[in-house]
């Protein structure tokens, strides 16, 4: 399968070269050339695999120029046991009222990230060596929080990278913060800016789309790539577990194989839901995807208001900080799918939103993606409030970001009486969010972020998760500061690692 650029479909690469190159040079997004249909047969044998199983056979779906034996060989690595506490890498959890939570942050940094960064240091790497490229993959990453620490993880020490993650200095976690200034490893470095998360993904497109810098790096032997959800490589592992998390519930008989569930997300950059709608694409059975966001809700009145996105407005710093967002990169790819690969709308589009910061879907192409897609937004006081309830009805703990899902599911399910079972993404432990979900719980704060752990554990009689347990003390590596006009500049800082 061929992938070409959302601004330009003429030059066709192989996956390979998408995933190697993170984005395409005229700033654009790798997209395949087509969805791969899953048949009947597929089904039947993706319900018999294990997650390493389904993960491996839906990238090869996509990723046409690498062997189902090494598919096999880095899902068996991404996701080994160890690293997810278990065989069960993406359990689905039952709730009432035909709610299935999709629990994504069973691997190492505690957030849904995992499931595609534990995997992308082997597709990166493989790709690198079939392209016969023989540069060090200089990656750069912004993070609204999670991303970044779960790229840091998977790249770290990893031959032939190295990694550079900026996060907004005041908009992460205290626990977000503190896996990224910690992290270890000799080809990491990570840098704090002045402004918030969109400020920091511009700065990182920018970069890529700088000649001069890309030709001094060239010179210094090194070349760019990306780990966030531009990277076509991030994005395809998403995938699988909206394909897997229906197969676990066809086998635990929470519905009848064909039958359509809904999806409902949790998201800011665009990426996670997405990958639902490729799924959709594939053939997964779904009737809605259901688009959650916080106060910074640009991504609901896209769909609310026909197809009208606009960045002009307040940005508010929330208690899910990884949804934060209002520049929404992924959405590229869901106009560029919906209007049929038209790349010239999608870069006309493009260049209002970085002149302007707004555009207008047409009413034809927003048809189409209207009829998949619902939307519905959550403040913090509303995602405290539904901490709280599923604490106390279900007995099930939820952080910021999965309660802000499940509010706007039952939002959504109370205005459209829609009760299609539904799968909700839980996409981090509530305990990296902790002082947030101890003040929605009644708990006591202390003044130490990592003594919330203690304080969660003792009001839920629930086990922090050992990664993060393991920071307690640990001494930041990484402080420096800087204005958000001045991020170009870091770059230099890849030479000395």
């Amino acid at each position: 399968m061929d992938y070409v650029s959302t601004r330009n479909k003429a030059a066709r690469v192989t996956a390979a070269y998408a995933i190697a190159n993170g984005i395409a040079s005229d700033g654009g997004l790798y997209c395949p050339t087509g969805f791969p249909a899953l048949a009947a047969e597929d089904w039947e044998a993706l319900a018999g695999m294990d997650y390493k199983g389904r993960a491996a056979c839906i990238l090869g779906k996509f990723l046409t120029d690498f062997s189902a034996e090494e598919l096999a060989d880095y899902a068996a690595k991404a996701y080994a046991d160890e690293k997810f506490g278990g065989a069960d890498t993406a359990p689905v959890v039952a709730l009432g009222g035909g709610r299935n939570m999709l629990e994504l942050w069973h691997g190492p940094t505690c957030a849904f990230k995992d499931m595609a960064l534990q995997m992308l240091p082997h597709l990166l790497t493989a790709s690198l060596r079939k392209t016969g490229e023989t540069r060090t993959a200089c990656i750069l990453v912004a993070t609204s929080g999670d991303t970044g620490k779960a790229a840091l993880d998977g790249f770290h020490d990893v031959q032939g990278t190295k990694i550079m993650v900026y996060y907004p200095v005041d908009g992460v976690s205290p626990m977000q913060k503190l896996q990224m200034v910690t992290q270890e490893g000799g080809n990491v470095e990570v840098v704090a800016i002045r402004g918030n998360f969109d400020d920091a993904q511009s700065a990182v497109k920018r970069i890529f789309t700088d000649e001069k810098t890309r030709e001094e790096l060239d010179r210094d032997g090194m070349m760019l790539s990306s780990a966030n959800s531009i990277n076509w490589g991030r994005l395809a592992p998403q995938i699988a577990y909206y394909v897997s998390a229906y197969c676990d519930m066809v086998k635990g008989g929470a519905v009848e194989m064909g039958e359509k569930i809904n999806i409902c997300v949790p998201t800011g950059n665009f990426g996670n839901i997405l990958a639902a709608y490729i799924a959709k694409r594939m053939g997964l059975p779904v009737n809605k995807l259901i688009c959650a966001s916080n106060r910074n809700n640009v991504l609901t009145d896209f769909f609310k208001k026909g197809g009208a996105y606009d960045r002009n407005r307040d940005f508010y710093t929330t208690t899910s900080p990884s949804m934060d967002i209002l520049i929404s990169s992924n959405l590229e790819r869901l106009l560029f799918f919906a209007s049929d690969y038209d790349d010239k709308l999608v870069a006309e589009l493009m260049d209002k939103l970085a002149r302007g910061g707004s555009y207008q879907v047409a009413k034809d192409v927003f048809a189409k993606i209207d009829a998949d897609f619902d939307a519905g937004c959550c403040d913090d006081r509303a995602a405290a409030e539904t901490i709280r309830t599923l604490w106390e009805t279900e007995h099930y703990l939820c952080d910021t970001h999965t309660a802000v899902a499940v509010r706007v599911y039952e939002d959504y399910r109370v205005r459209t009486g829609d009760e299609t079972p539904v799968v909700i993404a839980s996409t981090a432990s509530p305990f990296k969010f902790c002082r947030s979900v101890i003040e929605a719980l009644g708990g006591t704060l202390e003044k130490d972020d990592v003594t919330q752990l203690d304080v969660l554990t003792a009001l839920t009689d629930t086990p922090a998760p050992s990664p993060l347990a393991a920071l307690a003390g640990r001494p930041p590596r990484f402080e420096r500061v800087v204005d958000k006009a001045d991020i170009l500049s870091t770059v230099s800082l890849l030479r000395d690692l």
